[in-house]
């Protein structure tokens, strides 16, 4: 394998994905419509590698032999229809990095919970002994990896942009955590093209391999239960006893049954807590079960992982009043379980860049907890018509300090305030971890 491989945008991804084809002999080229960050500037240059940036240069690009795209860059960008309507192959980071892979994977897809369950998979496997990498949305670039380490078994966060990219790739264990509304902004206002995404980190997979997936989740029910081809189906639930996979029983205990062996811990003993952690620890459990990792590994893999940074945050106390960062809470599903999983009266800081989000799903939840809501967003009149009528006290803010500051002022004594933005990040923050992290910032600095 060789060629001209053209590499459109320089993150992450875009540049382990440069190293791996270098080292694989291609001949590459990288462009990006952006300023390159000085991290990658480095490698690319260190590696000898061709680049150019703040413009797509098309008589270096469309001699390509095929182009990886970035996830962050969309279909519809006129760059890449340039290069469709030239018929060249353009493929995400997983298709190519998988063609050089030759350990097993496991790839986590979902609306919600994917970095969690990613990570928490991993700090099992890790406790068991086994050589991990984690990569794909999270950590560092599953390319970059395969081209300078070598991993025993891989833990790959997939998010739907980068299915979109993936043709032959065939994961070994595929995890489905649920599919809600999101990104469809990306998908052309359309829910069944995000579904169809989703479910492609299925595809390929013959019954030698696993698919974990969500039986409550009304999508997964309605297109898996009655598959009969592809994978085997592993599914778990807090609603239903599984004569296989995962399940919660009356009396507190999370249960997992495969190949007729039995494990069981008390959901208090897990480390996560909500009901979404409860599928997110049985999603792993499951995965490590099918690695063969023993009981006892998982176990305490399950009781002492430390949840990731900006979701669900503790930031501590300011004067009676609590602080909690979920940056991570792009989409209004996750938003719900946050808010779910509150049990003081909540001053709510939501808004940001609006992915077509119906929020009425959160409507009873907000009127039942939400006392006072602060917008953190250019613009903020949909959560104003949403919850203007059951939540009298709404503020707006275009910057983290004054949105904690507004949050504070609004508090008393025993409330918390709630950063779950229900949307992305980017009208006035660089990313949801620089929305975070600014939050988090802003607390600590009343």
């Amino acid at each position: 394998m060789g060629g001209r491989l053209v590499i459109l945008g320089a993150g992450e991804s875009g540049t382990g994905t440069a190293i791996l084809a270098r080292k694989k002999g291609w001949e590459v080229f990288v462009s990006d419509l952006q300023s390159i960050k000085k991290q990658y500037k480095d490698a690319l240059l260190h590696h000898e590698i061709s680049w150019e940036e703040a413009k797509h240069s098309e008589a270096l690009i469309l001699n390509a032999d095929e182009v990886m795209k970035s996830p962050g860059i969309p279909d519809w960008a006129p760059v890449v229809k340039t290069i469709r309507a030239k018929g060249i192959p353009v493929v995400s980071e997983i298709e190519f990095a998988g063609r050089y892979n030759q350990a097993p994977t496991i790839c986590i897809t979902g609306s919600n919970g994917k970095t969690t369950t990613t990570l928490l998979t991993g700090h099992i496997l890790k406790k068991a002994g086994l050589n991990v990498g984690i990569a794909g949305n999270v950590g560092s670039s599953f390319a970059w990896q395969v081209a300078e380490q070598k991993h025993g078994v891989y833990v790959l966060e997939i998010s739907s942009f980068q299915l979109d990219g993936m043709e032959k790739f065939k994961a070994d264990i595929a995890v489905l955590l649920n599919i809600t509304h999101d990104h469809l902004d990306r998908y052309d206002h359309s829910f069944e093209k995000y579904i169809a995404s989703k479910l492609r980190i299925m595809q390929n997979q013959t019954p030698r391999q696993h698919c974990i997936f969500c039986a409550d989740d009304p999508v997964l029910q309605a297109r898996l239960v009655q598959k009969t081809d592809g994978p085997r189906l592993i599914p778990f639930s807090t609603k239903q006893v599984l004569k296989e996979g995962a399940w919660t029983d009356k009396n507190e205990k999370l249960n997992i049954n495969l190949n007729t062996e039995e494990f069981k811990m008390d959901i208090l003993e897990l480390s996560l807590k909500g009901r979404h952690n409860i599928y997110n620890s049985m999603a792993s459990g499951i995965a490590a079960r099918l690695l063969d990792i023993r009981k006892e590994v998982i176990r305490e893999g399950l009781s002492d992982f430390q949840n990731v940074e900006h979701r669900l945050e503790p930031l501590g106390f300011v004067r009676g009043i609590e602080f909690i960062n979920d940056s991570k809470a792009t989409n209004v599903n996750s938003t719900w379980y946050a808010l779910e999983s509150m049990n003081k009266p909540v001053i709510w800081v939501v808004g940001g860049q609006d992915k077509g989000n119906d929020y009425s799903g959160l409507l009873e939840l907000v009127e039942k907890k939400v006392k006072a809501i602060v917008c953190l967003g250019k613009e903020n009149s949909r959560i104003k018509e949403v919850f203007g009528a059951i939540v009298p006290a709404i503020f707006e803010t275009r910057t983290a300090r004054d949105a904690v500051k507004a949050a504070y002022l609004a508090g008393v004594p025993g409330d918390v305030v709630l950063l779950s933005p229900a949307c992305a990040s980017f009208d006035l923050f660089e990313n949801f971890e620089d929305r975070g992290r600014q939050f988090k910032q802003a607390v600590y600095d009343l």
